[in-house]
């Protein structure tokens, strides 16, 4: 099955209802993704699909064809992924860290759909997204800041 991943794409010998974090993970070997409770309920598999935040323990890989998935990695090379890293940094958001490459999937996904969000519209994008270290605060102020940053 040919896939894109973070502008590439990639011959991955998977079924067509393997879940793209496991492609991703066990078989392309980016492992920024993590695993949460493979229900599409805590937001630590966030990744990509044409630019949408997904929750890719849910979506099969059959989906993803003829898409661009764009995980953590990437974020690197992405003018809002780096400002949200970077605020991330800046405001010291990371507590235990396991949930933060799916916050950061979602905040990006949020500041590339709407630039200038509200507390209200933060709140309401990144709700998918549990933290057990309960950093929502720190969160919330880092996607502010990547937003001035950016603007």
């Amino acid at each position: 099955m040919k896939l894109t991943i973070n502008g590439k794409e990639t011959e991955l010998n998977v079924s067509d209802d393997m879940p793209i974090l496991w492609a991703i993970r066990d078989v392309a070997g980016m492992t920024g993704t993590k695993f949460g409770c493979g229900m599409a309920q805590c937001g630590a598999c966030t990744v990509h699909l044409d630019g949408q935040a997904i929750r890719s323990c849910v979506t099969p890989v059959s989906a993803a064809v003829g898409k661009n998935i764009t995980t953590i990695e990437a974020m690197q090379d992405d003018k809002v992924g780096q400002a949200v890293q970077a605020a991330w940094q800046q405001i010291d958001v990371v507590q235990c860290g396991y949930c933060q490459s799916g916050q950061i999937m979602s905040a990006t996904s949020l500041l590339k759909q709407n630039p200038k969000p509200s507390d209200a519209d933060i709140d309401a994008a990144m709700s998918g997204n549990i933290c057990r270290c309960g950093t929502y605060q720190r969160i919330r102020a880092a996607i502010h800041e990547a937003a001035t940053k950016l603007a």
